[in-house]
Order: structure tokens, then C-alpha cells, then sequence
């Protein structure tokens, strides 16, 4: 069914010692759509993407990803870390760091170098970002922003159903980070999005929903609004959300 929830969080909770991290959060996402999850540091955005992805396990409630536990859907997410999990020194070339996006995807991956399947779609993903022209690059001379389109094909290579960013934008310049949701306002089109980020006034021009993480989670819809207190307070336009915590 086209409304059946491709992420499905039900009254998880986590603490790490005797920190309360998550409450009970109740969370669903449908195929298409475009999330925003915001909150401040330390309010448990990190520890949420961690159980979505299956690094993490719930201490009570239950997650489904595509209608099965986090692990066992691992394989149908792409994910864009907040840092590179590499050194940006390594000896290695933009193709290849894409192309590890592959491992697992029955390539030689990792008893060999990459096989020829791998190469022909990491330069297609590398294209579906507007970077072929880095492919031979080595990875350690990209900008922030190129670096960022780097790790977006990785994610993109293993031919993902879900898409999930954390602060993709964070210490680039505005240009760039327009152009990046530009990109993934059309990967929208195919791809169901959970993106993380501290600016609710930047992404509300861009998805969906935006789910308000402080330990609990309210999700709201997004409405055009004027306002001279909302541009005192962000200094631009923005979309108005409606905000209760129980």
C-alpha cells in the first residue's frame, strides 16, 4: 500500500546509564516523503538515526524499517554521516571511496578491489550528483562541498529505498547547501528522505514534516508564514511550525 510507513519507530526509549535519551518516541514515515528531524545537541537526533539504522537496539518499544527490524533492512538505506569515516589523508581516489558503497552488494567486495559493475556505478552515481569530473580526484583535495556530494553517491550506489542525512550541510557555505537540497529535493522523487539538521528555518522550505526531538518528538506539518518576530528571529523567510510536546 502507497500510505504503508517505510520507517515505523513505536514508543522507543533509550537511555545510556541512567540518562533518559529517548521517551517513549512514536514516529512514521511514508515512501516519498521528506523529513526534517531537528532538536538541540545532546536531545537525541544521533541516538534516533542509530536505532533506524540497527546500530543501536531499543530498550523498550520496537522499530521497523520496510516492515522489518533495522538490521535485516540495512541493506535498502543510504546513509550520509555528519564526518567522513576516513581520514581525509588516505591514499584513495573519489571513485573508489564511492565505490565501497558497494561492499556487500555481491561485488568482490572484500576479498578484491572493486570489480567493473562497482566502477560503472559509482561514476553513474558520481553523475546523478553532478560530479563526474572528480571521479580520479584524490579525496583528500575535495572542498566541503564536494566532499559532501562524494558521500552522497556512496550512500546513492547501493541503490537505496531510504535516504538518511545527518547535518549534510554542516560548515559549507549557503550556495553550496542550497545546491545540496536542491539535489535532494529531486532524489525525492525516488528516494523517501530523513534528514537531520539544527536549521529549521533553511529546511522548512524543503520537507515535508519536521519532527522536534528533545528527548520526546512532536512531528508537524509545515505553512507559509509573514512575520516580523519570526524574521527578528531568523533573519530570513521561513515556514511557520506548529510546535507541542505532551
Amino acid at each position: 500500500m502507497p500510505d504503508s510507513p517505510v520507517i515505523r519507530v513505536e514508543s522507543v526509549s533509550f537511555s545510556y546509564g541512567e540518562t533518559l535519551v529517548l521517551e517513549r518516541i512514536d514516529l512514521s514515515i511514508v515512501a516519498g516523503e521528506f523529513v526534517g528531524l531537528v532538536g538541540p545537541n545532546a536531545g537525541g537526533k544521533s541516538t534516533l538515526l542509530k536505532l533506524i539504522l540497527g546500530l543501536l537496539e531499543p530498550q523498550s518499544g520496537r522499530i521497523r524499517v520496510l516492515g522489518r527490524p533495522p538490521r535485516e533492512a540495512a541493506r535498502t538505506i543510504g546513509y550520509v554521516p555528519q564526518f567522513p569515516s576516513f581520514p581525509r589523508d588516505f591514499p584513495i581516489c573519489v571513485e573508489d571511496v564511492v565505490a565501497m558503497g558497494r561492499i556487500g552488494l555481491g561485488s568482490r567486495w572484500p576479498l578484491g578491489w572493486s570489480g567493473r559493475a562497482d566502477r560503472a556505478a559509482a561514476r553513474q552515481a558520481l553523475a546523478e550528483v553532478e560530479a563526474a569530473d572528480l571521479a580520479r580526484r584524490p579525496i583528500g583535495q575535495l572542498s566541503g562541498g564536494q566532499l559532501q556530494r562524494v558521500l552522497l553517491a556512496r550512500a546513492l550506489v547501493g541503490e537505496p529505498r531510504i535516504l538518511i542525512l545527518d547535518e549534510p550541510t554542516a560548515n559549507i557555505d549557503q550556495r553550496v547547501e542550497n545546491d545540496i537540497f536542491d539535489l535532494l529535493a529531486e532524489l525525492n522523487q525516488r528516494l523517501t528522505i530523513l534528514l537531520v539538521s539544527h536549521d529549521i528555518a533553511f529546511i522548512s522550505e524543503y520537507v515535508s514534516r519536521v519532527a522536534c526531538l528533545n528527548r520526546t518528538l512532536a512531528c508537524h506539518g509545515t505553512s507559509t508564514i509573514d512575520s516580523d518576530t519570526i524574521q527578528h528571529l531568523y533573519g530570513g523567510h521561513i515556514r511557520q511550525v506548529e510546535h507541542q510536546h505532551g
